[in-house]
């Protein structure tokens, strides 16, 4: 029997914005412990909180880009339960009424792509975050109340492959709009992973959820052994023992462990959050997000080999949104896509590598590589020259029109090139007679000649094609 497994996805990724969701406390990432924490945050007696409107706007805009029915009313939801992490005992989030339902997305994959069934999206605040040693637990409530957006996906992913490929894409779809940094070593990104694999007669077999996985790399695993772990229940005659249950991922055994039975999972008692009213969500300023959305990367990425460029440029171009927009900018400028594309991928992102600097603060923007670039294509100076005056700009600090002003630029001029050439040739009849008697190898005689006369200067491509002429 071929076992297909099927797969949905609950990926909470923290926002950008200056204060938390609820309180006017930084949002910011901080190695020093409870340096970011408010009384509202700590659910101190008689604190309000206050819904957090940029959040709100970032939720709408995520919302739209999944395709989601947005609702009329911005509702919140109390969540009932104590953690040592949940200082009020609670959690605000959205359970009745989500900032978003039904939507579809498409994501790359491979050459191809994958539409992509949406559960909901909802707005929701962040729990502390605990550490737990040998003998004690510690708890650092910086992360409390920061804002959570949570995506859920319906049960529509059949293989490893397409999983990652969408939280790939969900991620750079975050960094590209700002709507979240989208960092995983900050843990900025949390998935529960819901694994069950399907009944002989094509039926969902019983969902196991496996809680909390910090990263793509730890997702790919939690998929493998999951699915490994339920097929073998299988085939040794123990479906029944496939239990709808929440595990957790244990990074030493590469295995998941069980953590409690979904039939005991808590009654969370969810109702309407008391201290925070409902919210009519203007329509106008819904259209106003809806506009203000960029180019999403898969557009980007269709436009780009539209343009001819490679799979592999496409994708280190689309690694950053900066990346991206300084080779869009390029061709705005007049750039040869591909020729800008192999700048960009490696000379460019090299130095910033060696620089460890960011592109948005690189020495060359991108119209002084527009200049550079459009002297190699007219042919005024070769691309050996053209790096030589890249180097140039980086090393000695001056700006590109002066490096290429100060260059030993190569001469162009067709009409002088051409006049030269019939010197030389009619000055070596002897020479062009053995080369048309078959001696190939005098072509470089003439190129050498040329290239004596000039310094080294003449354009050799155009040089070539002189010469050419002249001999046949």
């Amino acid at each position: 029997m071929e076992y297909v497994p099927t797969i949905g996805i609950e990926m909470h990724c923290e926002m950008k914005s200056n204060s938390k969701v609820f309180s006017p406390a930084a949002n910011t990432y901080s190695k020093h412990s409870n340096t970011h924490v408010s009384p509202i945050d700590m659910g101190l007696p008689g604190v309000l909180p206050t819904v957090n409107k940029e959040c709100v706007r970032k939720s709408i805009m995520m919302a739209s880009i999944l395709h989601c029915e947005i609702p009329e009313v911005l509702c919140f939801d109390r969540k009932n339960y104590y953690y040592p992490d949940l200082p009020k005992g609670f959690q605000i989030t959205q359970s009745h009424m989500p900032i978003g339902i039904h939507g579809e997305i498409e994501v790359p994959y491979g050459e191809s792509t994958l539409k992509v069934k949406i559960h909901d999206i909802h707005l929701e605040e962040d729990s502390a975050k605990m550490e737990h040693l040998e003998r004690e637990s510690l708890i650092n409530y910086n992360r409390a109340g920061v804002p959570l957006l949570e995506l859920v996906t319906e049960p529509v992913f059949h293989s490893i492959d397409e999983t990652i490929a969408f939280l790939e894409y969900i991620r750079r779809v975050y960094q590209f709009t700002g709507i979240s940094d989208a960092d995983m070593k900050k843990g900025q990104i949390r998935c529960d992973v819901n694994v069950s694999i399907n009944e002989e007669d094509g039926s969902l077999g019983t969902k196991v959820e496996v809680k909390n996985v910090n990263s793509f790399s730890n997702i790919e695993k939690v998929l493998e052994c999951e699915i490994k772990r339920q097929i073998q229940l299988i085939d040794n005659g123990k479906r029944d023992e496939i239990e709808q249950e929440t595990r957790r991922y244990d990074e030493a055994t590469n295995s998941t462990i069980r953590m409690r039975s979904k039939v005991d999972a808590i009654d969370y008692k969810y109702f309407v959050e008391p201290n925070i009213p409902k919210i009519k969500i203007d329509p106008d300023w819904v259209k106003e997000i809806q506009d203000s959305i960029i180019e999403l990367p898969l557009s980007r990425r269709n436009r780009y080999q539209a343009l001819g460029l490679t799979s592999e440029d496409i994708k280190i171009l689309l690694r950053e949104r900066t990346i991206s927009d300084y080779f869009d900018e390029c061709i705005t400028l007049g750039c040869e896509a591909k020729m800008a594309s192999s700048w960009i991928t490696s000379i460019i992102l090299a130095n910033l590598k060696d620089e460890e600097s960011s592109i948005e603060d690189f020495k060359v923007q991108p119209k002084d590589l527009a200049k550079l670039l459009s002297k190699v294509l007219d042919k005024t100076i070769s691309n050996k020259q053209a790096k030589e005056i890249f180097d140039r700009v980086l090393k000695e600090d001056i700006l590109m029109e002066k490096a290429i002003e100060t260059s030993d630029v190569q001469i162009s001029d067709e009409a002088y090139l051409d006049s030269l050439v019939k010197s030389i040739v009619e000055a070596h009849p002897s020479e062009v007679e053995a080369y048309k008697n078959g001696r190939t190898n005098l072509f470089n005689f003439f190129v050498g000649n040329v290239m004596k006369e000039t310094k080294g200067k003449a354009n050799p491509v155009l040089t070539k094609e002189i010469i050419e002429k002249y001999l046949q």
